[in-house]
């Protein structure tokens, strides 16, 4: 027994052995092979000759983020169907047009993923681009421009070249873009009524354009409501004269025709740029009627206009059914404009003035009037055209009338052509003005609305009775 044990632990022993050498023949021979191969692949890479993709050329191959150019720009333009996009350069006011693709990244402000449909134009960008090929490589809305969205209340001072928006006050800049419906426009276009979008960087205004624009009202058979008054929606409030055109914002409104207890109301829908005729001559005309009305007035001497004649507020006033303006004024105090409805028998009116506080409020009292001089503003061109100032028509160009100070909406209209409106700020220097407009758009076709109003026009019927008459 003891035997066999040895005998089979000596057996054991030589395999262990015999693997040991095998692994050592096994491992020197793999590492002689790789040394081999790695002799002979180096000599075939000498005597190879050099493939065409290891030429140096110089060039470098591009990826699609990559650019060389950064800039900060107002995008003024964008086609996606041709691929492009249109931009601003700030520094040096210098137009310039990338190509796009679908490599370019497109980002809002705070670096999320977004579509062309979502950038506008007029937006304050932060572009990179690769100059050589005009590639716009990546857009961003810039993280430094502030933007105010749909603002009805501001006031633009042509003339300061400044913009206040509530109580801040913006520079205009001599690129300032301004848009409407993604097209240019002059800033002489916009009027008070349109809705705008405000952009820019620091205190100037870069980019101005018109959300919710304007067009135009003209009323029909009103000669027994000339005198009276017109409510448009909660717009505008405005004595009726006649042959006006309103400049009105776009959109649907309730007018409201008073006049001597009279009227009524009419549905209108304005659409953006376009003449609306509202025929009211089915309206009630109704007979004469008069209200009695009590006037209380702080500070007790202050001065009281209706209808812009000084009235004796110490006893009863009677006015006609209606709509009436009302000024009241004092020195040392704050001026209002109020409008005042008589409708019934007898009524009550309290009016508080506020005291002037301010330096400016000071300055505004004693700014300058212009009206009750001799100067005129003057409209020479383009000619042959009727012209409307603050809705109110004054002749066919070339006319003229009155300098008053301040800002005015001047309306050009032609029967067949496009109406257009602008917004002027007349000095108070003494000497005239003149201004010369550019020609009106010729319409494709004259609209139902021109025909039925050429046909109303006092000036078009002369012309027909001259020509009859002349044929006899």
């Amino acid at each position: 027994m003891k035997q066999e044990k040895k005998r089979e632990d000596k057996q054991l022993q030589f395999k262990k052995t015999d693997a040991r050498k095998w692994c050592g023949f096994a491992f020197t021979a793999a590492l002689c092979l790789t040394l081999c191969a790695c002799g002979a692949r180096a000599g075939r890479q000498e005597t190879l000759p050099q493939t065409p993709d290891r030429v140096d050329t110089g060039f470098v191959l591009t990826g699609p983020n990559s650019y060389d150019s950064a800039d900060t720009a107002v995008l003024v333009a964008k086609d996606k169907q041709e691929g492009s996009a249109t931009f601003l350069n700030l520094n040096r006011n210098r137009y310039y047009t990338l190509s796009m693709d679908g490599t370019t990244h497109l980002y809002d402000k705070y670096d999320e993923s977004v579509s062309l449909e979502q950038i506008q134009v007029g937006d304050i960008v932060d572009v990179t681009f690769l100059k050589s090929t005009k590639h716009l490589t990546s857009m961003k809305l810039s993280s430094q421009a502030w933007r105010n969205e749909s603002v009805a209340r501001y006031e633009i001072d042509l003339i300061r070249g400044e913009v206040t928006i509530g109580e801040d006050v913006y520079k205009l800049a001599d690129n300032t873009q301004y848009l409407s419906m993604g097209q240019p426009i002059e800033k002489m276009d916009l009027n008070e009524s349109d809705v705008l979008n405000f952009q820019g960087i620091g205190n100037q205004v870069l980019s101005v354009s018109v959300e919710r624009g304007h067009g135009y009202l003209r009323l029909l058979n009103d000669e027994n409501f000339v005198g009276g008054w017109i409510e448009i929606g909660e717009t505008a409030i405005k004595q009726i004269t006649e042959d006006m055109l309103l400049v009105v914002p776009e959109g649907s409104y309730q007018v409201d025709i008073s006049h001597r207890g009279g009227g009524g109301v009419k549905s209108v829908i304005i659409n953006r740029n376009e003449e609306t005729t509202l025929d009211i001559g089915d309206l009630e005309v109704a007979e004469e009627q008069t209200g009695i009305l009590l006037f209380s007035v702080s500070p007790s001497g202050a001065a009281v206009y209706i209808d812009g004649s000084e009235t004796d507020i110490s006893g009863p006033v009677t006015l006609k059914y209606g709509i009436h303006q009302m000024i009241v004024k004092s020195e040392g105090y704050k001026s209002i404009t109020q409008y005042l409805r008589v409708g019934q028998a007898s009524a009550a009116v309290n009016v508080v003035l506020e005291p002037v506080t301010t330096d400016n409020d000071k300055k505004d009292t004693n700014v300058k009037d212009v009206s009750s001089n001799s100067y005129k503003v003057f409209v020479d061109a383009p000619e042959d055209v009727e012209v409307y100032l603050d809705g109110n028509y004054v002749g066919i160009t070339p006319c003229s009338f009155k300098k008053v100070a301040g800002a005015h909406v001047l309306t050009l209209r032609k029967t067949g052509y496009t109406t257009r409106s602008y917004t002027v700020q007349v000095d108070s220097e003494d000497k005239d003005i003149t201004y010369s407009f550019a020609d009106l758009v010729k319409k494709d076709s004259v609209s139902d609305d021109d025909l039925e109003s050429a046909l109303n026009s006092s000036d078009l019927v002369k012309d027909i009775i001259n020509s009859v008459l002349g044929a006899y």
